[in-house]
């Protein structure tokens, strides 16, 4: 039986930071179960790209369609070895949702591995597991970090940060470093 691994999407996740560790964790052995509040599996997200052009901040263009392949009212976080929180336009959103932050929560207090990415730790902020604990964000993230009681890791973009059972990166071209140190979190042996 593969070991199990949940991600907590919503419409407008960022493309890239649901499509490739979905697919890199996969592709490890992993079963990942994607869940979005208020909707079931068989039901899709819409995702958006975010991408960096030389603005001022990303820009933002309408992505793929990600299904769900699990209910969100079925997470049960004991079946679960750790949790995936990507960025994008949902994690503003979903971390106004009660569950969403017990789930949070539950990780975080049985020490399991939670990988978050560039607003992903939006989620994290508002559920109030960063106090005392160092944490990557995409940069307009990093003063939510600081009021919640964390200290904002200003890493490069393609980069990823770990404290504890935490890992986290500031934008999708950290996804090597990202996954690989989530992997290693997870105790993944990966060798060629």
């Amino acid at each position: 039986m593969s070991k199990k691994i949940l991600m907590l999407v919503g419409d407008y996740v960022e493309d890239y930071e649901v499509m490739v560790p979905f697919q890199a964790l996969t592709m490890l052995g992993y079963a990942v179960e994607a869940v979005c509040p208020d909707k079931k599996a068989g039901e899709f997200v819409r995702t958006s790209i975010h991408d960096f052009e030389g603005d001022q901040t990303y820009s933002e263009k309408r992505g793929h369609n990600f299904t769900l392949n699990k209910d969100f009212t079925a997470v049960n976080t004991a079946d679960y070895v750790g949790l995936v929180v990507p960025g994008g336009r949902a994690p503003e959103y979903i971390r106004l949702n009660a569950r969403v932050l017990e789930i949070v929560r539950e990780f975080d207090a049985a020490g399991k591995p939670i990988a978050a990415i560039c607003h992903g730790p939006l989620v994290l902020v508002t559920a109030g597991v960063l106090k005392g604990k160092s944490c990557a964000a995409y940069p307009a993230c990093g003063p939510d970090v600081a009021c919640a009681g964390g200290k904002y890791a200003d890493i490069a973009l393609d980069k990823a940060h770990v404290d504890g059972n935490l890992v986290t990166a500031p934008a999708w071209p950290a996804h090597p470093d990202w996954v690989a140190k989530f992997a290693a979190l997870l105790g993944a042996k990966i060798s060629i």
